[in-house]
């Protein structure tokens, strides 16, 4: 298993390498001058011109890129073009709210995802059986920032029963130690503020959850219908096992397979869905924050959270590789 996570630990630099490739180059096609940006229609082209030498934008793009790779290799992302602070250390600040509501979403998705493709497949063809594959249909079309709206406007404006933005309540005095607000909380001991974050918490998190959620309830019920079918499950049933047993010990264990690769696969769509998520709830991530660097054009915030995130997801594809042996004793690695 080691040689195989190495093997599959080294095509993670070809794949990052296309990633940062196709970052900066788009970028560097979006309409704009990143040193107008910064100056105001009003700069003269003299002082334009001393701000595009200074950023390096006067240099040929091969030169640039080549620059930003030497750099990111050694953990240093540049430095944002509008702010001037540091891109990774913002990006560390600002992370954990993207992690918490990823987190979050992925929680939902799963504890309610798995039971019901398990029940689906379970009561075959039955009206809950239809309910579920037409909720999964359903909230795999619907578009995140839709939901979010429709969500912040009946909960947050109609009954008013839950925050619409923000991670806390404005005039809150707490102090974070890690920038993860929910285990800060439940380190200090402050429940009253863990029961305001969590409750800024829910709307963003049913939002980003929605399409993952759809996902694996379909999956789960597709595996489970397969693995239903097999000759073991039968034997198993032959031999006076209980229906619960049967579904739960043999054969929700060898349906987790594809499921889990699912699962892998929705981190990636997690983290692009929280852009959307982040902007309509104001909640001070990375993806609010590269939508705003998008606006104001801040090439070296786009590309340093997106090879940033390249990172992330192809590190948890790997992980999700090697835990194929934990669910499967079946699978060997060579």
């Amino acid at each position: 298993m080691r040689r195989y996570a190495i093997r599959r630990g080294l095509t993670i630099v070809p794949v990052l390498l296309g990633v940062s490739v196709l970052v900066f180059s788009f970028i560097h096609l979006i309409p704009g001058d990143p040193a107008l940006t910064m100056l105001g229609e009003r700069a003269t082209p003299e002082k334009v011109a001393e701000v595009r030498a200074r950023l390096g934008l006067d240099r040929p793009i091969w030169q640039q890129y080549v620059l930003y790779i030497g750099n990111a290799v050694r953990g240093d992302l540049g430095v944002s073009i509008v702010r001037g602070d540091p891109v990774a250390s913002d990006l560390l600040r600002r992370f954990p709210a993207t992690v918490e509501l990823a987190m979050a979403a992925i929680v939902v998705a799963i504890a309610l995802g798995i039971p019901i493709g398990v029940a689906s497949a379970v009561w075959r063809n039955s009206p809950l059986d239809s309910l579920a594959r037409l909720g999964a249909l359903t909230g795999v079309s619907m578009p995140i920032f839709w939901l979010g709206l429709v969500l912040a406007w009946f909960f947050g404006v109609e009954l008013r029963i839950l925050p619409t933005g923000f991670r806390l309540a404005s005039g809150t005095s707490f102090v974070p130690w890690t920038n993860f607000v929910i285990l800060d909380t439940v380190l200090q001991r402050d429940w009253a503020t863990l029961a305001d974050a969590v409750r800024h918490l829910i709307l963003p998190a049913l939002a980003l959850a929605t399409i993952p959620l759809a996902v694996i309830a379909r999956m789960t019920r597709a595996s489970m219908l397969e693995v239903l079918s097999r000759e073991y499950i039968r034997t198993a049933e032959a031999k006076g096992l209980s229906r619960p047993a049967v579904v739960l010990r043999h054969a929700l264990r060898n349906a987790l397979l594809p499921v889990l690769t699912v699962v892998g696969l929705q981190v990636g769509r997690l983290l692009a869905g929280a852009i959307l998520t982040e902007t309509i709830f104001s909640w001070p991530g990375i993806g609010l924050w590269v939508y705003e660097s998008i606006e104001s054009r801040d090439y070296a915030i786009v590309q340093g959270v997106s090879l940033f995130i390249a990172v992330i997801v192809v590190g948890v594809n790997l992980v999700t590789d090697v835990l194929y042996a934990a669910v499967d004793p079946r699978i060997k690695y060579e």
